[in-house]
């Protein structure tokens, strides 16, 4: 091992350094490196091949006259993708022909020996980050998808980031605890992946949706700062922030209040983006559920552009538009607005268009009016405006020629959810600029909403939520008005993770349940275990869960959580690479008592 080696990946490898790291100051060094042949240029008398390695790419180059005839010649035969070991002198490239797209853009390494460690077959793509590879083709031959640069630098994120905050975790007295992978069957919201038993036949397990009632237990037993990055299973539909297996940190406090479970959240977040050259200013901004949907129209607001919802219910009080009318005579019926600013331009038949997206939000509709550049108005619905509620909706608006105000109207939740989703549509279609990071926090959401599906009362954030303690009296009466200690950390238009403090009283944890649906009987089988264990001293507590893929996500600046997996599954859930989930034996099925239908 040479003693030139500086960092800690060449210890006790077959190289000295590795492809990133040489510079000038290393002119004149003798050099072991290894990697794979990514290009490879034969000018005659000379070859030259960018080697890469995880850590980046270095020009070694092979002359005849200093290599020997053995090198050279074995130089000619290398190929693409077969991985090399080669022993050469750092050099400075000549005056013109630094690379400056290389960070060892100023050096080369002039080879005397090599050694071919293995050949490759021709991959089914090149190993490039700007090659258009359809993306089940990267999947199936992913383990050759990850030697691309890109893919590599999100790998190493991912890595750092994750050190990062378990480091910030650590050094303020968290403690990693590991929980079980193989645990009771718990809805939380999502199916649950469940695993027979073979000594148990008939029973099952159930893979964790998130470690939320084991965590709350090791609150009851002392631990009082926990974490975990924890490996979590939902059995959902995907999309392209969403896997069924997928990686949260995992934090839970005791003997706190919501302010101190926050701040000290703050700190950790802080402390870890720093660590990735991303500032947060402190404190975060606090925005109340209520607020953020009147505002942006949904929970995870992007900040960074504007495009507010507008209440302009009042502006059409006796409009002869009798669906604008009628709604402002019914205190549950609304008339909100957008402004897409520059949207105005658009052709009708393009404008038009964006009621099938509406659609995709619960509207029945969408009411729209252009205002064209040349001072014309145009729309299905403005003849039954007067001069006087035109007028009003311009200054509420801040209309401008070439703008197009869109309407929706409904319950006051639905129509800022129709709203909040044509305002991310039209950022994307007008390509509005998002610069920088946006980090907010998301407070004291609905305990409660009303499932339709279920014609029941459903948990806002999940069933162990404490309801704001103003709110306990007005629980039996209305659910839906109760407020909850909530908090939902949100990055860029996206929910990055999420939390609350916890009922620690076993009789408000068993009316809650009620609430939701369940039997006594139900909620004993079920959360028995819990609530016997709120019996015995339970501490107030409360916690948050990061989701780890969607920040790295977001850090990375990539489209889709996969980008930041190793080794992810389709939007179908399957494994291309190994064909997962597959057929497994009868002997197997018969092992753990099951038979297919």
């Amino acid at each position: 091992m040479s003693e030139t080696a500086t960092n800690p990946m060449d210890t006790h490898s077959m190289h000295t350094h590795t492809c990133g790291e040489l510079r000038r100051k290393d002119i004149g060094k003798e050099v072991t490196l290894t990697g794979w042949v990514w290009h490879r240029r034969d000018h005659g008398g000379l070859i030259f091949v960018d080697l890469r390695d995880r850590a980046g790419v270095t020009q070694i180059s092979f002359d005849p006259e200093h290599s020997g005839g053995t090198a050279f010649h074995e130089a000619e035969t290398i190929r693409s993708e077969w991985p090399i070991k080669v022993t050469g002198v750092v050099r400075g490239r000549p005056d013109g022909q630094y690379n400056e797209k290389l960070a060892t853009g100023e050096i080369e390494v002039l080879i005397s020996e090599i050694e071919v460690l293995n050949t490759s077959k021709t991959p089914a793509f090149q190993i490039e980050d700007h090659v258009d590879t359809a993306e089940d083709v990267r999947l199936r031959y992913r383990y050759l998808d990850l030697r691309r640069p890109k893919m590599m630098s999100n790998l190493k994120l991912r890595s750092d980031f994750t050190f990062a905050i378990r480091q910030a975790l650590h050094d303020r007295a968290f403690m990693e605890v590991e929980t079980p992978s193989l645990f009771k069957s718990t809805p939380e919201g999502a199916r649950d992946f469940l695993v027979p038993s073979r000594t148990q036949p008939g029973h099952f397990y159930a893979l964790p949706q998130s470690p939320q009632l084991l965590k709350q237990l090791l609150m009851v037993g002392g631990v009082e700062r926990y974490y975990q990055v924890a490996k979590c299973f939902r059995d959902e539909d995907l999309r392209a922030d969403r896997q069924p297996e997928f990686t949260q940190v995992d934090i839970e406090m005791s003997f706190v209040d919501q302010n101190d479970v926050m701040s000290a959240l703050e700190e950790v977040l802080a402390d870890a983006f720093g660590k990735m050259g991303v500032q947060m200013q402190l404190p975060l901004r606090r925005i109340e559920y209520w607020d953020a949907m009147d505002t942006y129209g949904i929970d995870k607001p992007d900040t960074r552009f504007g495009m507010h919802l507008h209440d302009v219910t009042g502006i059409f009080a006796n409009s002869k538009f009798k669906l604008f009318a009628k709604a402002a005579c019914d205190p549950k019926t609304f008339v909100k607005a957008i402004n897409a600013k520059g949207a105005g331009k658009w052709p009708r038949a393009q404008i038009d268009k964006l009621a099938d997206v509406a659609a995709t939000f619960g509207a029945k509709g969408l009411a729209y009016i252009a205002f064209r550049e040349d001072g014309k108005v145009t729309s299905p619905i403005v003849k039954f405006f007067s001069d006087e509620e035109m007028e009003a909706l311009r200054k509420e608006m801040e209309v401008e020629p070439g703008d197009l105000v869109m309407f929706a109207v409904d319950t006051r939740l639905k129509a800022d959810e129709i709203l909040g989703g044509m305002r991310n549509h039209m950022a994307d279609a007008l390509d509005i600029p998002r610069e920088g990071h946006d980090f907010l926090w998301v407070v004291n959401f609905p305990l409660f909403h009303w499932d339709e599906d279920r014609k029941a009362y459903a948990a806002e954030h999940q069933p162990f939520t404490l309801p704001t303690e103003t709110d306990v009296a007005k629980i039996e009466a209305d659910p839906l008005v109760a407020g909850s200690y909530t908090y939902d950390f949100v990055m860029d238009g996206f929910e990055a993770g999420g939390g609350g403090m916890r009922i620690h009283n076993a009789e408000m944890q068993m009316a809650m349940l009620k609430l939701l649906g369940f039997t006594e009987e139900r909620a004993q089988e079920q959360f028995g275990f819990l609530m016997e264990a709120l019996k015995f001293g339970a501490p107030p507590m409360g916690g948050f869960a990061l989701g780890l893929d969607r920040v790295c996500m977001l850090l990375t600046g990539s489209d889709s959580i996969r980008e930041v997996m190793a080794f992810p599954k389709t939007s179908s859930g399957s494994d291309l690479m190994s064909d997962a989930p597959s057929e497994v034996s009868g002997k197997q099925l018969k092992e753990v008592s099951l038979r297919l239908l």
